[in-house]
């Protein structure tokens, strides 16, 4: 059973949500090797909610888990430390205040960039006190969208044998995505990402991909989305599944939410959409037969 949740229906969870995401991610983002692509920022679905998985520090292994079974973020230590605060009544700021200082109790230092990226207004993390909404109910109800998401994503991943991601959540736009690569490199992308330095779509974009998720938006109760970069010729013409379309606006291929719940066979719809996209990137941007 699919979980219905209209986008417009919790806007202030969801930004208030998105904000405190973004201050987990930079706290992981800040304190883990770099990997390409961002790969070291990204939260992952857990069977609780959405967490950093493990990140060295001096004690040896933090954690940091948005439980939205419970509703709290839960912050632990390999040494069997441990601290949580509840996410209900809690401001951007305060919620920034209260997890640096539960860090501080853990013996985990650490310094981030506290103004949140990808966003027209950015409101210093401190600075926030307008973003304070939090419905338990509508957050457990995207967790249960990305589940669905993320098993399909993760089946999805399974059929390729070149370069891939893991299925992640991207904290700087709350879409959950896994990308794959041709293994050629790709021309300079532009940036003009929001309050984001142009040099993190360099290095994200830097070799040759195609990538697909999905996020709160793009439809009624969110979308599936898919792109590539660069994009091939042809490749908006592209045929898809009933249901999917290519946005000019966005310059990807939309399948809504809503129309995956109402299809007779959901799954078999979101591999349709998911592999008719692949390959029209691969196909019209003719990549090795060894990653088709």
């Amino acid at each position: 059973m699919r979980t219905e949740l209209a986008v417009d229906s919790w806007q202030d969870t969801r930004d208030t949500l998105h904000m405190w995401t973004q201050i987990v991610g930079k706290i992981r983002m800040a304190l883990t090797p770099p990997v390409n692509h961002w790969w070291h920022v990204t939260l992952y679905l857990s069977a609780r909610g959405l967490s950093t998985g493990p990140i060295p520090v001096a004690a040896g292994i933090l954690d940091i888990e948005f439980d939205l079974v419970e509703h709290r973020l839960v912050l632990r230590t390999s040494d069997g430390d441990g601290r949580s605060l509840p996410l209900a009544g809690q401001s951007v700021a305060s919620f920034y205040a209260a997890t640096m200082d539960a860090l501080g109790e853990l013996g985990v230092a650490v310094e981030i960039h506290p103004v949140p990226n990808e966003v027209e207004v950015a409101i210093p993390f401190a600075d926030d006190t307008e973003h304070c909404t939090y419905d338990a109910e509508q957050a457990q109800a995207f967790w249960r969208q990305l589940i669905d998401a993320g098993t399909q994503l993760q089946r999805f991943r399974s059929r390729f044998i070149g370069k891939v991601s893991p299925v992640h959540y991207f904290w700087g736009a709350m879409d959950l995505a896994v990308t794959r690569f041709s293994g050629r490199t790709a021309p300079m992308h532009p940036g003009g990402a929001p309050n984001c330095p142009d040099s993190v779509m360099h290095e994200g974009y830097s070799h040759e991909l195609s990538s697909a998720g999905f996020w709160p938006g793009g439809g009624a109760e969110g979308a599936y989305y898919s792109y590539a970069y660069p994009a091939p010729a042809g490749f908006a013409e592209a045929e898809v599944p009933e249901g999917a379309y290519f946005s000019e606006e966005l310059g990807e291929f939309l399948l809504p939410y809503e129309v995956v719940r109402a299809a007779d066979d959901p799954d078999a719809l979101v591999q349709a959409f998911l592999e008719a996209t692949y390959r029209a990137a691969s196909d019209l941007g003719e990549w090795p037969a060894l990653t088709a």
